[in-house]
Formats: C-alpha cells, structure tokens, sequence
C-alpha cells in the first residue's frame, strides 16, 4: 500500500508538494483555504454505481482466493441497507465511504457477477469542489479498464481525467501512454491495473501530479483543473485469469464481478481562496461528522456558493482568486453615494492603468458617469455643492431654441476647456446666459434655424451705431431716434432730412398752436401754418396776434406730504418760483406728480424748475430748470402719475445733509428757448400756444374759493377767497384743510401743518406721532392729548431712548398696577428689558451692557430661559446628545459631529467593553471615532470579538489565550466562544490534546474509535479516558450493544421484562446489602488480627453448605440465561415438583440459622458482664494503672527482664532512643525514623509471637474473602431464582421446555439419565404444590432473613477466648511492665477494640489507656 500524507492546513490545490502559502493571519492578509476531507461523506445518496449485486434479491458470488477452501462461494443481498446485525450481506455503493463498520468488520460494494462492459460509479456534488486527488482499495482484481471523467456543470459535459488500463496501447489506442508531460495532459496509465493483487490492491490518482511543478497553483488552468461538480469512474474491462473466454457458464463467472473496500474522494470545498470554512448548501440537511459541506463562507467582500464572484457593489477591482499574500479583496464601488449598484468594466479597468474598474449603475440625482461624478445631460454641477450631495446636480436654464442640441449646458467648470457650470451652448447667431437672445445684428430667434437668428440688413445712415441694429424678435432695425421704417431708410413723421447725423433725421418743429400739425414736407420741412401764423414752422406771428404764456400747465411740488420751504415776494426781486414757494427733498428721496388734465394728445416735454438750498439768495432761473432727454406722450382723458428721484450725479451713497428746493414740473410743447415769466411783451418768447387755436385757456377758477371767474391774463391766477389758495383758489391756506370747508388742523398742539384733504398732522413734535400727534412715539410713554397736561416721557427700559442702555422699542403704563411695561428689543425680557431673553446671555442691566446670543453651537431649545446660564453664556441643556460648555463635543456614550447636529449612540458590545466604560447597559466610545475601550485581548471597532488567538469572549478579565498545541493543530486561533483549536487529522479535544471526536485514549499513544452503538447509545462520543459509552435506557455494555439488566430479547430489540421482575429484583437487592453487611463485618474481624483456631473446621464446614447452595442456584440460573422469560413462564409443573428440593435447602438454612444464634450467644457471654473475660480484663486493667502509678520507680528496674520476655531482647536505649547492642529491641528504642524497634525474626518475645497471630489472622482474611465472594454469588442466583419464580407460576403447559431447566435444577444427583429424568418430570406435571403463593413468599423471605444472618461467629469466638487466655497468663506473672507491653502488643495487631453486633444488639468495650492514650474501639462485624 502507497501511504499518502495530506496535512489539513494545506489548501485544496496543496497536494505532494503544491503548497500554497497559508500564514496565521487568517483572511485578513492573503488566502484561506477550508479543509480538505473525503467528499463522499455526508453524500450516500449522491453516489451511485450502474450495477450491484442483489438489489432485486439474493445473488450467489464465489472468491477466487479461496477456491481450495469447502466454503468459497456467498450470498450477496442489497435489497436493504447494509447492517452489521440484521443486513450483511449488503454491498450497496455506500459501503465504500467507510471501509469498516462500527464492529470493525469490512464492508465493501460489490457489482453482479461476469459484469464485463461499462460499468460507472458516479459522485454528484451540490456545488463546485476542489478535487485533489482518488483512492480506490478494491476487494477483488483491480480493473483491467477505468476512466476518471470530472464535470464541472453538473453532468452536462465530461472531461476524462486518466485512463487506466493493462495494455493501454490495445485498449485505448489514441491515448499516449509515454508519461506525463503538462500537468493537464490527458495519458493512459498501466501502473494499476495489474491482475495481482488479487484483494486490497489501490488505484491512487492526484490531479496535481507532485512530479510537475506548478509555477502559478492559481492560474485559471489550475483552477479549472481542479474544479468539479462530478466525479465518474467509468469500469470498462474486468480482470480475469482467463477461464471465462473458455467456459461461459454461470459458476465460472460468478467469481469475476468488480468489488471496492473503500473509496476516498478527498477535496475541498472550491471558494477561491476567499473562504477558510464551508456552510451546507441550501436545501442540503445532511450534517454527518467530518462532511465536507459545499457553500464557502465567504470573506473578502466575496460571494457565491464558491465565492465566484464580488459582493454586490463591490465591482472595482476584477474578481481574482486569492493569493498567499494578497487577497484580492472586491472593493467597493465609489459611486458618490448616487448609486448602491455597479459592474466591473474591464475596458475601464484597462484605461484606467488597473487601478479602477468599477461602473455604477442606475445614478441618482441626475447623475451620470462610471463614478456617478457628472451631471447627466441637461444638468449641471453645482460648484458650492459637494459632489455626494443629492442637490449637487441642477437643471440647465437654456432656451433649447437657441441653444445646440436641444439646451445641453457645460456639465461643470474646466478652465482649460473653457467650460463654466451651467453655462449653455448658443447657435452661432445667438447669444446670453440662457442662449434666449440674438447676437448683435441679428434677429428672429428660432428653433429650426440652425444659425439660430437671420441678419439685420439695416440701413447703416439711420440706424443706432451702439447696441443692437435691430429688434431681435421681428427684425425691425433699432433706428435713430427720428428715423423708422423696418431697415431704418425712412425718416419718422414730423421729421425731414436722413442722414448720418446724430438723430438721423431733423424734426419738422412745427408749432403746436400755430400748425395743424407737426409734420412737414419731407424734402424742405415746412410746416402746414394755421391762420395768422407764418413760418416754416408756423411759429411767427401775424402783426396784431398774441398767445398764452408757455409755462401754463405746470404743477407746484409743494405737496402737504414734503416739507414746504415758503417764500415771500420781495419788490426789489425777480420772481423766480411759482405758488407759495419750494418742497426741501432729501438726497436720494423723490416726488410725485399727477397729470390729469392734458388737452390734446402729443408729446410733450417734461421740464423740472429748482433751485440749490442757499439761504437768502436768489438766482436767476436760466439756469435753474432741467427738461428731460425725450418728450413724452400724453393723452387726454387719462390720469398720468409722474415719479421723480433726485439723487446726486457720480456717487454711491446718500448724502444725509444734502437738500434741494424743488419749484414745479411744467410740461409743454418741444421747445427751443425757454425764459420763466417774462413779460409778453418780450420777443423772446415762443409764441407756442398748447391749447386750442383760441389765444387763451380757461381760467377754472373755483366756485366757492374765487371771487369771480376771472383770472391774471398773463399768469391765470384766479383772485381768491379768504382762506383759500392756489392758482384756481381750490386749496385751503396753511394749516387748514377740508376744502370748500376749510377748518384748522387738530394736533393738539404738536404739529402746524396737516394734509389738506384727510386732516391727519404733519411734522408732530414732542414725541408724538397719530392722526392728531395724540400718542408718543416708540420708546415713549404718556397721553399727550391738549388739555390733559401730560407729556411724552422717556421709556425706562431701562435707560432712556437716546442712551446706550436702553434696550426696548416702545413701553406702555400698565394702569392697574401703575407699573411701566417695556415691549422689550430681540435678546430682552423682563418689565424693564434688563434681562436677558431665553438663549441670550449678558449684563443689560449696566449701562452699554447688551445680550448676546448663547454660543451652544445650535443644540439647545433657544426658547427654554434654563438652556444657557443668562450671565455666562454657559451652554446648560445641550440637545441632540451633546455636551460641553458650547454644546460642542458629544456626550458621553455618543459620538459623531457635535455641530452637524449628528451625535450617535455608541455601538459598544457591553460583552467586551470595560466595565468601568459601562454602566445600565450602555458603554462608553471616543467621542470623535466612536471606538470602544475594549477588554483585555478583546478587539474590534465595538469591541465584539476576541484578539487573534484569544478566545471565552464576554468574561469580565476579556479573552484567555487559545493555548493551541502547537504540534497538533493548524494555527494558534481558536474559535473566540467555544475556544474550539483547529486540530490535525487524529486529535480532538478543546486544545487538540485529546483523541480526536468519537475516539477515546491517549493521542501519544493510540487512540482507539469509540464505535458506541448507534441504537443503545445516548451519543457517539465516549468517555475520552475509558471508553465506556453513554447507553440508552434498556441497553448495557461498553458499547451500550446489549440488553440490561430488566430487559430480555436480541439487542436492539431489547423488551423490558414483567413489571413482577421488579418486585423480586428489590427482594433480592436487599439479599445483597445484607451480604453486604457480612462481607464488611467479615472485613472487621479479619482487620482485629484475631489468630484462627478451632473454628477452621466451622469455616469450612459453612463455606461446604454455601457451595452446595450456589451449585443448586447456578444450575438452574444457567439454563434459564438460554430462553426468555416467556418461556420459562410455561414451567410451572415443574417447579411443583421442585418444591420439596426448595424445601430440603430451607431446612438447611433455619439449622445453619440456629448454630449462628448459639454462637451469638457464646460471644455475648464472652464480651458482656462483670464475669465475661472482658470484664475481668477491665477489672485487671484498672488495678494494673493504679500499680503503675504506685510502682514507677520500680517499673525502671526491670525493664530489662520485661525486654527479653516481650521483645526477646534488652533495652539499652541511649538518649536518641536508639539501641544498638539489642536487635531486638526493647523497651525505649526507636529506629532512625523514630519508631519503636520490639521484637522481629529471630526473637522469642510475646511481641514475635503476636505477629505470628498476624499472619494467621491474614490468612483468615483471605478465606473469608472468598467467602463473601460466594455469598455475593448467592445473591446474585437468589435474585434469579425470585424472578423465576414469579414467572413459572403463570403457565401450566408445554412441559418440554421445562425438562432442560428441571433436569439440573430439581435432580441434581449424578447419574441420572435423560429418560428417567423426562419420566420423572411427567410424574411431576401431574402433581400440584402443596402449599400456596402466599406461602412460598413467606418462604423464601424466612430464607433472605437466614442468609443476612450468616457469619463465622463461632470461629471467631473460639480466636478470642485463645487470646484471652493468653492474656490472663500473662496477667499472673510479676512485673507489671510485662502486662502494659502485652496489651501495647495485642493491640497493635489486633485493633483491640471491638464492637460486636450480629444480630442487632451491640456492645460498646471499655476504653482502654496504652501509653497515656485514650483508644476508643467500634468495629462492626
């Protein structure tokens, strides 16, 4: 036999010298590998052969080796399972797995005989395996023929392996046959397939042949090499010695048939190198010992029932089987958090020099890209975004009319490219953020154009130079401001003269009142002149005409809503304003003008009259107007509202100070020159008449505020009313209001002014503010109605308004409690605002003090007053599970970011967590990282797992070490609960320091396989020391392969016996105590050193009568062992002809009964008494302490002479003790140990005699020893007996069961023969008992009581009487150191005191002193 190692540390691929690296650290830093073991474990019902003998019934099979033996030929029937007891001769293909059964015996599949073509015997695996290597032992001649095929798809295809054969070149022609070369070379090999051996010859096949080295064991060859889902053993040709092509009759072929002891499949579980354990597949509920199971639990991110593949979403890197020192861990994708799918794209793999190939799928958010890191199209990525932030990609805002492909924009920001997030991609004619506008010069924005907009084609002479030359919408040419027409070639109407002057084109300047209207010839410009006016522009005047001032429609800023500056007329000055005088505006503030009274529509012009704030100085007005850039157009019948802001020209900020004095808006016809308010009489004045073709407007004057209708021809100032102004005298005078009504303004005394038409004050002073300045303003109190005599007065909140303490916005006076209550500013509370608000902190109660907001990060309830200190600013109530003066770092027992609001709870496994970190179930972590502070040798982020090499996690001191032996186990890990090493084939226990499971003994030396019956055991393990199992109520024996005690039948078909068995085991359980009490009184007798004497005969003659009993008994027993209690229940004839031999052996008993009584009471008479010797020996005892006492000095004097009586000897003791001129000692002398030296051989002292008694006494013990060995014998037959007993009284029939039990049992005479013992038991069966059941009970319990009564009382008795006499001989002699030694003697080899009680009474001997010491005797007997 080839012997083959295989070390279980090795991966699968580790087969005859192909090692692949395996370090202790586990998967952490490079590969693992689980177990090898034999694949056909577990797997009964995935093997399966075409052809086995008996499978349809018995089958007759011959042995070549055996054909000059008488028995050569078998039967073989697989038509059940094979079992060792009931089903031998099974040889299904399950027998190969094992090659012995649990008894030790072969067991071997075998095919039907003269099978001589294909015959397959196939393994299927429920997933992919590693398969290293084959082993065959074949019970008959290997064959001649055989093909290994593998499959690695679950039996759709075969690869062949090796081919076998004798003649490999004639059996299998196109194999070569030359040796192997590549390690995957397909060849034929004639090594074993020899006709010799005849029996136990081996096929080996290794699919890593250790001759070939293999550079890369990881190479996808390798890999597929190795990997199978099947395994087939394809038996072509049977090997014969040639017999079978001569003669083809049965018997001839009967002896050729294909027959395997064991086969071993050895693999492992196929995961890559990514797992170092295998779980049962799915569905597969099979969980025998030592399977190797087929779904690889997988680590380094792999998954799979081979861990084939990457975790989902763990795609970066290509899947790669495991290296010694790299594990090719999947790494997860990086998908920017858009995606939790991705793929592994190799192309992208490549490009990116093999450093990323992942590809996320299905991106979120508008994402896109391998990475998720680009927007998709139509999107873009926001620069002040995150690029993991779900809002990081916002939608394009391009016109997708002018925009390239539909409105994409740039995807993000790239210098380089010139590319800028979110900026859209316009056609070439098109322009703007949005692409929403035409380029300039274009126009006509649309979708289908692919240019996006068409061009201008302006006329250049009348077209805008700046800006855009046309309208981008309908094309129409941004002309010059007098020039129209869609290409800018015409001049607009009212205008005459296109060229390239500024305006283009000249206007007409047609007088309003003079022409019909503004427009003029195109070539000249003349205007169409009314009557009485001449001119191109119909502006002058026929001698003896006259128009209207020009300044008519003009509108006064002297609006009740502005401050009003007024001014008087003063004789030596020119009037330079019109109404009472100026409105003061800010700089930066504005004006409000309402035009309802146009006349006719035209444009007008639009001037503003003003002047600079100078005190007391007036100008001239030539240069104080301004008229806008452009006329407007104005309509009649439409109320036109005119907003004016004046603000100064080239700064940025307002000027606090600065004021202007605006007069009025006039609008009128396009002028030319305008002088304000010069007399008529001037031809400086524009004879432009606005109105109608009349030389004067209207006067308007108001009814009820004029005196008539009339008004100033020149200026049209109506003459007014007392208490009425204004150039229609319709306005009320300064502080008044209500026209026609006009009434003085109610102020009460605050204000001079009020709005003309509501009445509501103007200008409050004192504090007050309201429609009568009747209430203070914010940061004031009181009523300042006239007439109640109070003023506004200062709030005090607590300072006044104007002060840098005061810290509220109004206050009211709270009448009930005549307290001032503050409306208090943000951050302030309280009556007086001196407190700081809830989330405020500060001193406002001191002047410039003031209320900050607390600084707690965000994490406190601003509104609760107790959630900062109101002084410091002391975060007090920190929220979200934060901590600190600022709320800023997390609590205890959380972590995370404090000022994210994102504080979690620690994840800490109490179980591994220091004790002190951990209270009410919940541990402490760092408050940053959230790591826990772990136990000793306990590691792990939450502290959930024990240190490498550590294991008994979750005790209080942490993990122990593993203490792994080092030479019978893989590595120094453990498993971190049970604290399980990984052991080598052949050793078990926690530590690998035992037999291996389901074995027993000491592993240095042998172990041996528990083989514990599968039916009579509680369970396949024994007791690792002794073997024994552990049986099943009902089974006995080492093996727990037998019926116990109680129960009858054929293992395992164990019954338990008649509920009367039960009764008379109890019965004779109390025979056996009793016994019992004998044996150990016997023991007592035999340890007093009492010499025999007499009594040997009594002895003997006891020990003769309980021979004769135990032969009576284990006659009978004997034959009862042979049938069961069923049987035997049919004797009941015969045991009444047995009663008078039950009777004769109870007479027997009650004599031997009465000779114990009598010799109990001899014994008491010897022990009890003042008569007995014992009590003379007290007696003398006493008297001798008194003599010894009196006569010390005397007691020196013949020690000598006492030495040679006692010990045979002088004592001569020096002052050690020791006696070196005396052999025998004496009185005195001790040894080098310190014990006394008294007598010994060669010495004629009392002492020699005593240990002569010894031996005799020893001798005695022996025979009582055996003695009590019968007596247990006894017991034993007498429990049989009783059960018999019990059963034969049931039956009264089938008497020729009885005869073999009666024929020893009732006539155990010698010589009787057969016949005249079945006569004998015929006479019997006619015959009943003579007494009932009753009866017989009481009967055998008379017999129980006898026996717990048998001693050797009277021998006993006969010692001690000797001893006695000895004793009280030696009492008569003189000295009196004599006496103390003889008893000091008697003593030591006698355990002098004794406690007899043999039937229930006892006696209790005096205490006796040797050597000054109290010994107190109790011995049972």
């Amino acid at each position: 036999m080839i012997m083959l190692c295989f070390h279980p540390r090795l991966p699968a691929v580790t087969v005859f010298g192909q090692e692949l690296p395996s370090g202790p650290h586990g998967c952490t830093e490079g590969s693992c590998y689980p177990a090898t073991g034999n694949l056909l474990i577990g797997r009964a019902v995935n093997l399966s052969a075409t052809s086995t003998c008996g499978l349809n019934g018995p089958e007759q099979y011959c042995i070549v080796s055996h054909l000059q033996e008488s028995d050569k030929c078998f039967e073989c029937n697989s038509r059940h399972r094979y079992d060792p007891y009931h089903h031998k001769n099974s040889h299904r293909i399950e027998n190969v797995i094992y090659l012995m059964d649990r008894n030790e015996d072969n067991t071997w599949w075998q095919s039907v005989n003269g099978v001589c073509a294909f015959v397959p015997i196939r393994l299927n695996l429920e997933a992919e395996f590693h398969f290293t290597h084959l082993i065959m032992k074949f019970k008959t001649f290997r064959p001649a023929a055989m093909i290994i095929e593998r499959s690695a798809d679950f039996g759709r295809t075969w690869r062949p392996y090796r081919y076998f054969a004798s003649n490999c070149t004639k059996t299998f022609p196109g194999i070569p046959a030359n040796g192997l070369h590549h390690i995957n070379d397909i060849i034929c090999d004639e090594r074993y397939s020899d006709i010799e051996p005849s029996t136990h010859g081996e096929v080996i096949y290794k699919v890593l042949d250790p001759a070939i080295h293999v550079k890369d064991p990881y190479s996808l060859d390798i890999q597929e090499l190795l990997r199978i889902t099947n395994l087939r053993i394809n038996f072509t040709k049977l090997n014969t010695l040639g017999d079978d092509l001569l003669d083809r009759r049965f018997d001839v072929l009967q002896k050729y048939y294909y027959a395997i002891y064991e086969l071993v499949v050895r693999g492992s579980c196929f995961c890559y190198g990514h797992a170092s354990e295998c779980a049962p597949v799915p569905g597969v509920d099979i969980r025998e010992n030592g399977m190797i199971h087929g779904r690889c639990v997988c680590k380094h991110n792999t998954e799979g029932l081979n861990c084939e593949r990457c975790r989902d979403f763990h795609n970066d890197l290509p899947w790669r089987p495991a290296e010694a020192e790299n594990p090719h861990t999947c790494r997860e994708c990086n998908c920017n958090g858009h995606s939790s799918q991705c793929h592994f794209d190799m192309a992208v793999y490549f490009a990116t020099a093999n450093i990323s190939g992942g590809v996320c799928d299905d991106c979120l958010h508008n994402t896109m890209g391998r990475n998720c890191e680009m927007c998709k199209p139509f999107y873009y990525q926001d620069p002040i975004r995150d690029t993991r932030d779900p809002r990081v990609c916002v939608a394009c805002d391009c016109d997708p009319v002018g925009s390239l492909e539909g409105g994409v924009c740039d995807s993000h920001t790239d210098p380089d490219m010139g590319m800028i997030a979110g900026q859209c991609r316009c056609k070439a004619n098109v322009k703007g953020t949005r692409c929403d506008d035409c380029k300039e010069g274009y126009y006509g924005l649309s979708q289908n154009d692919p240019l996006g907009c068409q061009p201008c084609n302006c006329d250049p002479r009348g077209i805008i130079m700046i800006g855009t030359p046309c309208d981008q919408i309908s094309g129409d040419c941004s002309c010059k401001r007098y020039v129209t027409g869609r290409y800018c070639n015409q001049c607009l109407p009212e205008y005459w003269g296109l060229s390239n002057d500024l305006a283009g084109c000249r206007p007409c300047d047609c007088d309003f009142g003079g022409a019909f209207n503004n427009r003029c010839m195109m070539e000249n410009g003349q205007c169409d002149c009314r009557r009485h006016l001449i001119g191109r522009q119909c502006s002058e005047v026929q001698p003896g005409y006259f128009c209207a001032p020009l300044d008519y429609y003009k509108y006064e800023a002297e609006d009740p809503d502005v401050r009003t500056v007024h001014r008087e007329h003063t004789p030596s000055h020119m009037v330079s304003w019109t109404g009472p005088g100026f409105a003061r505006v800010k700089d930066g503030a504005g004006l409000v003008f309402t035009i309802d009274n146009i006349p006719y529509a035209m444009e007008y012009d639009i001037m503003i009259r003003y002047e600079p704030e100078v005190s007391f100085l007036y100008v001239l007005c030539f240069s104080r107007y301004i008229q806008m850039p452009r006329p407007f157009c104005f309509e009649p019948s439409n109320r036109y509202v005119v907003a004016i802001r004046f603000q100064r020209h080239g700064v940025l900020h307002r000027h606090l100070t600065a004021f202007i004095l605006i007069d009025s808006v006039m609008i009128s016809l396009i002028l030319v020159y305008v002088l304000f308010l010069i007399p008529v009489r001037t031809n400086r004045i524009r004879l432009n008449n606005p109105l109608n073709t009349s030389s004067h407007p209207a006067c308007d004057c108001h009814s009820e505020g004029s005196v008539s209708h009339q008004c100033d021809p020149v200026t049209g100032q109506c003459q007014c009313r007392q208490g009425s102004t204004g150039r229609q005298c319709s306005d009320c005078q300064l502080g008044q209001w209500g026209f026609p009504n006009c009434s003085p303004c109610q102020c009460n005394g605050h204000a001079d002014i009020c709005d003309p038409r509501t009445g509501e004050c103007r200008d409050c002073r004192d504090y007050t503010a309201g429609h009568y300045c009747d209430h203070c303003v914010d940061g004031f109190f009181g009523n300042p109605v006239l007439g109640l005599g109070e003023h506004c007065r200062p709030c005090p909140c607590p300072g006044n308004p104007d002060s840098d303490h005061f810290n509220g916005h109004s206050c009211q006076a709270d009448l009930s409690s005549n307290q001032i209550i503050c409306n208090c500013r943000e951050g302030y509370t309280g009556p007086r605002c001196d407190r700081c608000a809830p989330g405020y902190y500060g001193n406002p109660e001191q002047p410039g003090g003031q209320c900050l907001p607390c600084e707690c990060s965000g994490n406190i309830n601003a509104q609760d007053p107790e959630s900062c200190d109101p002084r410091t600013g002391q975060c007090l109530k920190c929220l979200y599970y934060t901590d600190g003066p600022s709320c800023a770092h997390c609590q205890h027992g959380y972590y995370g970011n404090a000022l994210a609001h994102d504080c979690r709870r620690c994840t800490c496994v109490t179980a591994g967590t220091l004790q002190s970190a951990c209270s009410d179930g919940q541990c402490h972590c760092d408050r940053q990282t959230g790591a826990c502070p772990c136990r000793e040798n306990v590691a792990g982020h939450n502290c959930d797992q024990c240190a490498p090499n550590h294991w008994n996690y979750g005790q209080d001191r942490g993990c122990e070490p593993c203490h792994c032996d080092p030479q019978h186990t893989m590595g120094t890990h453990c498993n971190m609960f049970t604290g399980q090493c990984h052991c080598h084939s052949g050793f078990g226990g926690r530590q690998c320091t035992e037999c291996e499971q389901f074995h027993w003994g000491d592993p240095q030396v042998q172990c041996q396989e528990c083989n514990c019956h599968p039916l009579g055991s509680e369970m396949v393990q024994c007791d690792r020391e002794t073997g024994a199992c552990e049986c099943r109520e009902g089974a006995a024996g080492k093996r727990c392969d037998e019926c116990a005690r109680g129960f009858t039948g054929v293992f395992p078909k164990c019954v338990q016996c008649h509920p009367c068995f039960q009764l008379w085991d109890d019965a004779v359980c109390q025979i056996k105590r009793d016994l019992d009490h004998i044996q150990y009184t016997v023991q007592k007798i035999l340890e007093s050193g009492v010499p025999t004497g007499d009594g040997d005969t009594r002895i003997k003659e006891l020990e003769k009568k309980l021979k004769q009993v135990q032969d009576l008994i284990s006659v009978g027993l004997d034959h009862l062992s042979l049938y069961s209690l069923k049987y035997a229940a049919l004797c009941v004839p015969g045991l009444r002809s047995c009663s008078r031999c039950l009777t004769d052996q109870f007479e027997k008993v009650k004599k031997n009964y009465r000779l114990s009584l009598e010799a109990e009471e001899k014994c008491n008479l010897t022990v009890s008494g003042p008569l007995s010797p014992v009590g003379q020996s007290k007696e003398t005892r006493n008297r001798t302490e008194v003599l010894l006492n009196d006569s010390r000095d005397k007691f020196l004097l013949i020690t000598h002479c006492c030495s040679l009586q006692v010990c045979g000897g002088h004592s001569n003791a020096s002052s050690n003790g020791s006696c070196p001129n005396s052999q025998c000692g004496g009185a005195g002398c001790r040894d080098d140990q310190g014990s006394r030296v008294c007598g010994g051989e060669g010495c004629n002292g009392t002492v020699s005699s005593s240990l002569a008694a010894l031996n005799h006494a020893k001798n005695v013990t022996d025979s009582l020893k055996a003695a009590n060995e019968e007596l247990h014998s006894v017991a034993r037959k007498l429990q049989d007996i009783a059960s018999l007993t019990q059963d034969v009284i049931q039956v009264q029939s089938v008497y020729h069961f009885c005869v073999p039990l009666l024929r020893p049992f009732c006539c155990p005479e010698e010589g009787a023969d057969p016949e005249s013992i079945e006569k004998v038991a015929l006479q019997v069966l006619s015959i009943t008992l003579p007494i009932n059941r009753t009866t017989l009970d009481k009967m055998i319990m008379q017999i129980k009581d006898s026996f717990s009564n048998l001693t050797n009382i009277e021998g006993i008795v006969n010692q001690t009487s000797q001893h006695i006499s000895k004793a009280k001989e030696l009492l008569l002699k003189p000295s009196l150191l004599c006496l103390l030694l003889t008893e000091m003697s008697i003593r030591n080899a006698t355990k002098f005191g004794l406690l007899y009680q043999p039937l229930g009474f006892s006696y209790q001997p005096r205490s006796m002193i040797v050597e000054d010491t109290i010994v107190q005797g109790s011995v049972m007997i």
